[in-house]
């Protein structure tokens, strides 16, 4: 019988946490006894901009970066994010994007405009999106850097892993003084049902 495989590919920007996420990912896939290459691209991160994680999972995984249109799933941590990294997903991947707003610089200083609907644009049509507020969610599981939670919570209804392995690999990679309110926003995001074609 094959091991699960799978590609995605997490954006959102500096200081969301995106950067955990995929450390929680990695460690699930290790305990699975799965292969798995993470490739972190940093960028202005710590200055609040954009940044883009590759995952792949599989029996053996060689290449560490998601081809474009090769990305099962696209785990977005803010709205336009979402938007610009639409070309990674496969045809039939999924979307789970939080629709929270993060201004970038050139729309704050009024050189740009923020669209009204980002996931909207013609790149997402016919993929599955789950949308959700996942920065409200986290906030009412305890704190709002628990948004990443939120959002595995969301993907790990994917997944092939029980609920026990991600709750045993978030153990592992959180404070143990976070880990309670980590676990209520995972399981908020397990239970979110908001589904739309784009």
């Amino acid at each position: 019988m094959s091991k699960p495989a799978f590609d995605l590919v997490i954006v959102g920007v500096g200081g969301q946490g995106t950067l955990l996420a995929s450390k929680i990912l990695g460690r699930l896939a290790l305990d699975a006894e799965l292969g798995v290459k993470v490739s972190e691209v940093h960028g202005m991160s710590q200055r609040g901009g954009s940044v883009i994680t590759h995952v792949r999972v599989g029996e053996s995984v060689h290449a560490p970066l998601v081809a474009l249109s090769g990305a099962d799933y696209l785990v977005s941590f803010e709205a336009l994010e979402a938007a610009r990294a639409a070309a990674y997903l496969k045809p039939q991947g999924v979307l789970i994007v939080n629709t929270q707003r993060i201004l970038p610089m050139p729309v704050i200083s009024g050189a740009a405009h923020y669209p009204d609907d980002p996931i909207s644009v013609p790149a997402l049509s016919g993929h599955t999106v789950e949308a959700a507020d996942a920065l409200a969610m986290a906030m009412e599981a305890g704190s709002q850097k628990a948004v990443n939670l939120v959002l595995l919570g969301m993907l790990s209804r994917h997944l092939p892993f029980s609920d026990e392995a991600w709750k045993h690999a978030i153990a592992v990679s959180v404070p143990r003084a976070t880990l309670a309110t980590n676990i209520r926003a995972f399981e908020a995001g397990r239970n979110v049902t908001t589904t739309r074609n784009a």
